[in-house]
């Protein structure tokens, strides 16, 4: 075994991050006007007119990753995920498609995901015909996404990335079941899964302005887990370390090591109070996911009919977005991305042992292509991990005057040139 000191936590890439493009504002700006400009994208418009509806606008984004994967040598697969619906909010039926976008890493197997909805709605979720420009909601998104692929697309990594529009998440997540049971039935390992929805304004209601950070949103104990595992998590602490709470942890520290200082707030929560979102689906199959979206919501913008009333405006419009925003929030993706698809994947599995000691024994399982790992540990009364170690040519190592009564342990992966997987907690190993 062999101890090393600590590699830098965000370090990696396939291309330096100095040299990546930075998000454009003006190119999102075009992505979202060009969104608008089909005039409404509800999942039950047309699917079939070549200017207006959900079907001119998949149409589209489909069109501008078959352009991107010309300019990368084919690196992008472009796929038409489809399925038909039938819910409270499409009684007589409809045929949801996503427009994914896979950008082939070295890993078959290794998938990273980073989504948004196309589809748009106003007051009334039935009406199908009135104008729903959804600019912030959410082809700010979708064009976070886009501009995502054309940097992202330059450079190679180990993990899959998918880029995709989901259709069919304001009649109920439906595009993000599709792909979440897809994923699950062709047996992909999804690393994380990022969702971005309402990421395009700085100003919120009565003119409040936050431009300083954005939203994620993580569950702690997972959605999949069955009662016994949830019992579990609980008797030995983890409920703020599940693997969604792990992967929002790590985009807080790649924010922070961003220049600017645009932060990202870590929500404790799978989603805002008493709402959710197209990460959801993902959860409920048992993978990493996390929710983007602004600081402060402007809710006379969200789900609203285009008006103006008593001097106030009302609708979701793109004058109501900041793009230099948006960019930042783009950013944080970016770099999220490519740190987490150049890794290894994170452990399977981290066994803790120690009881009745001032020692702790880590055991961890091998990583296919990991270089090293590196050991996270904290005092069990902080929720950031304080002190790490990393470790080469072993699997198991023991923390001296560590106690596992105090303190909190996990473990990450280390790929050859520094880039490092979510953190696995650690836990008790099965009774044999």
């Amino acid at each position: 075994m062999r101890i090393l000191l600590p590699l830098a936590a965000a370090t990696l890439i396939a291309t330096p991050a100095a040299a990546r493009d930075a998000p454009s504002p003006e190119r999102l700006r075009g992505t979202v006007e060009k969104l608008v400009s089909f005039g409404t994208r509800h999942s039950l418009s047309s699917a079939t007119d070549p200017r207006r509806g959900i079907g001119a606008a998949r149409n589209w984004v489909a069109g501008e990753f078959v352009a991107l994967s010309r300019q990368c040598g084919g690196c992008i697969t472009v796929e038409r995920l489809s399925r038909r619906f039938v819910v409270p909010r499409a009684p007589n039926g409809v045929v949801i498609e996503d427009i994914l976008g896979i950008q082939k890493g070295t890993d078959p197997n290794r998938f990273i995901i980073i989504g948004a909805h196309i589809d748009s709605r106003v007051t009334d979720v039935m009406n199908v015909t009135a104008d729903a420009p959804g600019a912030n909601d959410d082809a700010s998104g979708v064009a976070l996404v886009m501009e995502a692929a054309r940097i992202l697309s330059k450079e190679k990594f180990a993990a899959n990335i998918v880029y995709v529009a989901f259709s069919g998440e304001e009649q109920g997540l439906l595009g993000a079941t599709l792909l979440a049971q897809t994923a699950k039935a062709r047996g992909w390992q999804v690393d994380a899964m990022l969702n971005n929805d309402i990421v395009g304004n700085s100003v919120g209601q009565g003119g409040v302005k936050v431009a300083d950070r954005v939203r994620v949103f993580s569950e702690g104990i997972r959605s999949s887990e069955n009662l016994a595992e949830q019992m579990e998590r609980r008797a030995i602490g983890g409920e703020d370390d599940g693997p969604s709470r792990a992967l929002a942890k790590a985009i807080r520290g790649v924010a922070g090591a961003l220049p600017g200082g645009f932060n990202a707030f870590l929500d404790r929560r799978p989603d805002r109070f008493g709402r959710g979102g197209d990460h959801e689906p993902f959860l409920r199959e048992g993978y990493p996911a996390v929710r983007f979206t602004v600081a402060v919501e402007n809710w006379d913008r969200q789900h609203q009919d285009l008006r103006t009333e008593n001097g106030r405006a009302y609708g979701d419009t793109v004058d109501g977005m900041d793009f230099d925003y948006l960019a930042k929030v783009t950013a944080i993706n970016v770099a999220t991305l490519a740190r987490l698809a150049a890794a290894p994947a994170a452990p399977a599995s981290v066994s803790l042992a120690g009881a009745l000691g001032l020692d702790t024994r880590v055991t961890w399982s091998p990583v296919p292509g990991a270089h090293g790992y590196r050991i996270h540990w904290r005092r069990a009364d902080q929720q950031d991990w304080t002190d790490s170690r990393d470790v080469t040519g072993a699997t198991d190592m023991v923390l001296k005057e560590v106690p596992v009564d105090d303190h909190f342990i996990g473990v990450s992966a280390i790929g050859a040139d520094g880039a490092e997987s979510i953190v696995s907690f650690g836990g008790r190993a099965p009774a044999k």
